[in-house]
């Protein structure tokens, strides 16, 4: 499962873990002032915003290539563009620079900063190990033509999916990067999986807007979404050639977003597939 949804609204379970992890830091810190110390909490959080700004600024610098056009982009963080480990690195010395300056808050703090950070460090690597054993779905589709096509017939080369429809703004706004991509990386097979529309409106939105996708197939049901465990749109899965999931990404990417998650397609020597009789690449 990519998400958890409640009603019309779902959240991504990195981002359930992320928050969860500062909730357990708070709580702890909490009690072990309780025996003797500064209540962290508002460090903890600043502590928090301060990782996620060096994740975000640490993203930038490194694919500046795909932002230095556009600094509005820079600040837009619904692309995802976060990089671990600088983000860790500046939450600890942080916390470092808090401990020596306010000896009170050290016991708390530490004890609060090491409980959330091996919390969701265990629960992030349980999550990606768990989504990374997941296979291809095993279902059937229809394309333009109105026949039906196996999605195990576009396995054999790395593979991006991306599930959309015409009424999602973030769907709307990444299409142009996302037909960019195909144009640019002709070595990876990218599938355009509308969501319960029909094929009249989808092609008119297509001709409407000049956006020219190889591959656009018709899900009315939203299989692909519950077999993959998401049923907010965008999602985005990137599939290695045999068919196995190597990353998703829930919401609008960027340039740099898409660059970053295709990254290990970079290395395959699989090329993409053949078309086989139900395809249509």
């Amino acid at each position: 499962m990519l998400t958890l949804t409640i009603g019309t609204f779902a959240i991504a379970l990195n981002h359930i873990l992320l928050i969860s992890a500062l909730i357990l830091a708070t709580l702890v810190g909490w009690r072990v002032a309780k025996r003797g110390g500064e209540n962290p909490e508002s460090v903890l959080f600043s502590l928090f915003l301060l990782g996620l700004l060096a994740a975000r600024v640490s993203f930038v610098l490194m694919y500046w290539s795909y932002y230095s056009h556009d600094w509005v982009e820079m600040v837009d963080l619904r692309d995802g563009g976060f990089l671990a480990w600088p983000g860790i690195i500046a939450l600890i010395l942080g916390a470092l620079v808090y401990g020596w300056r306010r000896p009170a808050l050290r016991k708390p703090l530490s004890a609060g900063v090491i409980t959330g950070l091996v919390f969701w460090g265990m629960t992030s690597l349980s999550l990606s190990l768990y989504e990374k054993g997941t296979r291809l779905p095993d279902i059937t589709l229809r394309n333009a033509n109105g026949e039906v096509v196996q999605l195990a017939d576009y396995q054999g080369g790395p593979l991006v999916i991306n599930l959309w429809a015409t009424w999602c703004p973030p769907c709307r706004r990444e299409m142009p990067v996302l037909e960019n991509a195909q144009r640019m990386r002709p070595d990876v097979t990218f599938l355009f999986v509308n969501q319960a529309e029909s094929m009249q409106s989808v092609s008119t939105y297509l001709a409407t807007q000049g956006l020219n996708l190889d591959n656009v197939l018709f899900d009315a049901s939203g299989r692909l979404g519950q077999a993959v465990g998401s049923m907010a749109l965008p999602t985005t899965l990137f599939y290695q050639a045999d068919g196995r999931l190597i990353n998703s990404h829930l919401g609008e990417l960027s340039e740099a977003s898409l660059a970053r998650a295709m990254e290990p397609f970079d290395n395959t020597t699989t090329r993409k597939p053949t078309c086989l009789a139900s395809a249509t690449c």
